[in-house]
């Protein structure tokens, strides 16, 4: 099934907000909505305080441009806005150009699971002004969210060093959007499996869970909630030992696994959800193998991110799985990744391409121009530099990339790397010519693409800076335009 239309059995058409279709219909009535023009989503720094992110939402962006269609509900709610004389916002005509608009777009985008950085476009759409300003909203919603999961995921999977992690945020996450984005995002950024089971259905994640707190507590005592549970589910046999005393609930659960053993089944292992779980998972592994279960597994949870990780693994801890809910699925301590979609060419009466730059008093708010793509550059493998080029314009055999924030820092490509452009095709005059992978090859991809990148871009505290920058006739481009803009003379 498709995720969007399996979601939300109408249409999504109105996910988006006023001001985008108060300019459509500004360009409408002007005449202006076939006028072609080129739009960029990028992000202005990387979230966590650290060196990168991961790319996602790209198959949510998808699927709700397959099915983007004004039916006639969404027109009838248009026609009951007004306007402060009281009088319909829009005209009827243009509420009919909606009704027999179709997406007529091309759109490049990178794939999921791809590893970005501030400036670079993640998605740019080229086509009829007015469609590409009603996608505003809805695409940074998509992207925006599920990469920045994807990317905490990413470094919580880092952190536990190649120790499986369980997305558990259903129950904390943003409602029911928040929670089943949050787990596919998640999964995309390299966890293992999700307590979410909805987002299993849709999307194929394992999904994986055992008992909690209240099934203990429903008993009278832990040992008899152990061998019932035990005895409904013996092969799903994980216990939950720190309601009452953990060291003791390992004890109970040892107990419990001998007796699954003589029926056949095996316990799988016990869970710690409270407490100094550096010590009590060190003391857990000893009374485990000291009653004959080396191979039971030790999983923890309680508010883990990947500082808490790093720190246990540093202690020590005995922990074999890690279940990582609200800091996950809320992408605690960043609460939004700051995406911004921006106007970036318009085509002129001859054909070529006008380009447009946004000035601001701060610099990393002024936007580049043109046509743009991320050229990536390898260097017996690892990834040395990314350039932001524009399309339209020659590149150099030996390149020069400018720091978009400090024109002084430069750094020259040599012609012998490798390279690879990372947009890709993916709606061609509205048809969508992009085979979207397997959710499972996403996540591959994520791994594979954080492997090529040395070790200091990928730290939690202070991390190198991945170069990346402006080739450099689109800086000198851009540095024009901005002059002219500001009506300073004798420019470049």
């Amino acid at each position: 099934m498709s995720t969007l239309p399996g979601l939300y059995r109408h249409s999504l058409a109105l996910l988006t907000d006023l001001y985008q279709l108060t300019m459509a219909y500004g360009y409408w009535k002007l005449g202006r909505a076939d006028e072609q023009a080129v739009f960029q989503l990028y992000f202005r720094r990387n979230p966590f305080g650290g060196g990168y992110a991961v790319a996602a939402g790209l198959e949510y962006l998808i699927d709700y441009l397959k099915s983007l269609r004004f039916e006639e509900g969404d027109l009838a709610y248009l026609r009951t806005l007004t306007g402060n004389d009281g009088k319909a916002l829009f005209d009827g005509g243009f509420l009919d150009y909606l009704a027999g608009m179709r997406f007529s777009c091309d759109v490049d985008a990178v794939p999921e699971g791809t590893v970005v950085f501030p400036q670079e476009p993640l998605v740019r759409v080229t086509g009829p002004i007015l469609q590409g300003q009603i996608l505003e909203t809805p695409l940074l919603n998509m992207i925006n969210f599920q990469t920045l999961v994807a990317t905490k995921a990413s470094r919580v999977c880092a952190a536990a060093k190649g120790d499986p992690v369980i997305e558990f945020g259903l129950r904390r996450a943003q409602g029911i959007d928040g929670g089943v984005a949050a787990s596919r995002a998640a999964y995309v950024g390299g966890v293992h499996g999700t307590s979410n089971v909805l987002a299993g259905r849709l999307f194929g994640i394992p999904v994986k869970g055992t008992h909690a707190h209240s099934w203990v507590m429903s008993f009278d005592n832990e040992a008899a909630a152990f061998n019932a549970y035990a005895d409904a589910m013996p092969n799903n046999g994980v216990f939950l030992v720190d309601t009452y005393n953990s060291l003791e609930g390992v004890r109970h659960a040892v107990d419990v696994g001998r007796r699954l053993r003589e029926a056949g089944h095996e316990m799988v292992g016990i869970r710690l959800d409270s407490g100094d779980l550096a010590y009590l998972s060190i003391e857990a592994r000893k009374i485990l193998d000291e009653g004959g279960f080396t191979g039971a597994t030790i999983l923890a949870s309680n508010d883990l991110d990947e500082q808490i990780i790093q720190s246990l693994k540093v202690q020590g801890a005995r922990i074999d799985v890690w279940g990582v809910g609200t800091k996950l699925a809320t992408a605690f301590d960043q609460p939004a990744l700051g995406g911004i979609y921006k106007l970036s060419a318009l085509r002129k009466a001859d054909g070529g391409w006008e380009y447009k730059v946004k000035l601001s008093e701060q610099a990393v708010k002024v936007t580049s121009p043109g046509v743009l793509q991320v050229r990536r550059y390898f260097n017996e493998g690892e990834a040395t530099a990314d350039m932001i080029y524009d399309l339209h314009s020659p590149i150099p055999a030996e390149p020069v990339i400018v720091d978009p924030f400090d024109f002084s820092r430069r750094k020259k490509i040599g012609s012998d790397l490798r390279h690879e452009d990372l947009l890709a095709p993916i709606f061609r005059g509205g048809q969508c010519v992009y085979e979207t992978p397997a959710l499972a090859a996403s996540r591959e991809r994520t791994a594979a693409q954080l492997a090529m990148f040395h070790a200091g871009v990928k730290r939690f505290v202070n991390p190198h800076e991945y170069p990346v920058g402006l080739e450099r006739g689109l800086h000198d481009l851009k540095t024009r335009l901005i002059l002219e803009a500001r009506g300073v003379s004798g420019g470049m």
